[in-house]
């Protein structure tokens, strides 16, 4: 701090110290704003997953969407970073992926495919 305050700047600083020059801005910005060098306590809870995880897990279910959380589970323990499956399911819906059931449709026959065809071309467009 004292070579800050005597007008040197962050690059013959960090020559100086052999650091790089945006790690010497941080700790001169936390030093000015909190007063000391320390890592500070965060708010809230660390995450489980680490980003590189999630984003495995996130790759895995676009690749195959219809995997499980069971399956999901086991290939997070395969990564290194075991997790529930609720923090897999968080995981997934921060990453906007949410698990759907396929709406039932009833197939149509030959019979219906003219039948509706006619309704089609009847009902008037708005």
């Amino acid at each position: 701090m004292s070579r800050h305050r005597s007008g040197e700047g962050y690059q013959n600083i960090s020559a100086a110290l052999k650091v790089p020059k945006n790690t010497m801005a941080s700790i001169i910005h936390n030093w000015k704003k909190f007063g000391t060098t320390k890592t500070l306590a965060r708010a809230g809870r660390l995450a489980k997953l680490s980003n590189r995880g999630r984003r495995a897990l996130v790759r895995e279910v676009t690749k195959n969407p219809m995997v499980t959380l069971t399956e999901l589970q086991s290939s997070s323990v395969e990564i290194g970073e075991p997790s529930r499956k609720t923090s897999i399911s968080a995981a997934l819906h921060q990453s906007g992926l949410y698990g759907r059931g396929a709406r039932r449709k009833p197939l149509l026959s030959k019979r219906h495919m003219p039948a509706l065809l006619e309704f089609a071309k009847r009902t008037p467009r708005p």
